[in-house]
């Protein structure tokens, strides 16, 4: 056991690693406004959010299902690049509006989780994690190369036809897109409905309850299979509406689209603390201006934006490993 001397001393250099650090962020702010402007920088910001609402409607599926069954579903961001297709083919092919295309999103989406959970997860439920997570990468690349194929969506890149005109608000020198608003607005209505979900019902409940120990849970009559089932499903409702999102901001799909993204929004789940629903919010808007901010302010900052994501994520394990609003894991005796 450690003595109460050395426990103090080690917390002192993790308050002082925070303080470096805090320090650090900041500086670095004051030099980016510096450099080129308070209104380039705040413009930089509002992308970065944009893009962090996209990240944050991934990063939700991957902290809720972690929440629940401790699996880091890497096929998730696969999801995601099923949404932007269906939603592109309703638009092109039925001239359907944006409300009717991301609900399909969402629905397709779904309907595949659930497919997925039942055919690859759930034969593993009690099998080592190591084998539900290579699973999951088999998955992942396996949904990559059969969509690939020509006679399902084909490897080329496809224009996505936006299913409404771009309008564009300048304020104060900052513009503004119709496109970041109903990102935004879109984001935070089905961000407060699964909160509403999992603090304010019975479903909700049991999700709780399968969360803090399975065993248990069964023994109080819970569903945890349907349970389990019914968090992928939620996962991927929302990243099928995070791929209309995402296409509809950056209009060009290909079926290797999810990669980058869900491996982002993972940084980011972890970056707010996996298994937190509030955490992986805050985590995304966190990498998403992470992300702009380095393309525009560091020299060939995009080519280097993926390394300073898995920078944070390296950062974030030696500083915090349970993230900012994750708790410590407690073992059970």
């Amino acid at each position: 056991m450690k003595s109460p001397f050395l426990q103090n001393v080690l917390r002192a250099i993790v308050w002082i690693i925070y303080g470096a650090l805090a320090v650090g962020i900041v500086w670095g702010v004051v030099l980016l406004v510096r450099t080129n402007g308070p209104v380039y920088f705040v413009q930089a910001v509002v992308d970065g959010i944009k893009l962090g609402f996209v990240y944050a409607l991934i990063a939700l599926g991957y902290t809720m299902v972690y929440g629940i069954v401790r699996l880091i579903n890497f096929a998730h961001g696969d999801v995601f690049m099923v949404g932007a297709f269906a939603s592109f083919y309703a638009i092109t092919q039925y001239g359907w509006g944006f409300i009717p295309a991301i609900l399909l999103a969402m629905v397709v989406c779904t309907f595949l989780n659930i497919v997925i959970e039942r055919v690859a997860y759930k034969p593993l439920r009690e099998a080592p994690r190591i084998a539900a997570l290579i699973t999951a990468i088999g998955v992942s690349f396996f949904l990559e190369y059969f969509t690939a194929l020509k006679w399902v969506f084909s490897a080329d890149f496809i224009t996505y036809k936006r299913p409404f005109e771009v309008v564009v608000w300048d304020v104060g020198g900052v513009l503004i897109t119709n496109i970041t608003v109903i990102t935004a607005v879109t984001t935070t209505l089905l961000v407060l409905l699964l909160q509403y979900i999992v603090k304010h019902t019975k479903v909700g409940k049991a999700m709780r309850a399968a969360a803090i120990d399975k065993p248990t849970a069964r023994l109080m009559g819970i569903n945890v299979d349907g349970i389990i089932s019914l968090t992928f499903a939620l996962g991927a409702a929302l990243a099928g509406a995070g791929g209309v999102l995402y296409a509809i901001a950056f209009p060009q799909i290909w079926t290797f689209m999810g990669l980058m993204p869900g491996l982002k929004a993972f940084v980011a789940a972890v970056l707010g603390g996996i298994g937190n629903i509030a955490g992986a919010f805050i985590g995304s808007l966190l990498m998403g201006s992470i992300d702009v901010l380095v393309v525009s302010f560091v020299p060939t900052g995009s080519r280097l934006r993926d390394l300073f994501a898995f920078f944070v994520l390296i950062v974030v394990f030696l500083v915090k490993p349970t993230g900012i609003m994750g708790e410590p894991q407690v073992e059970k005796v």
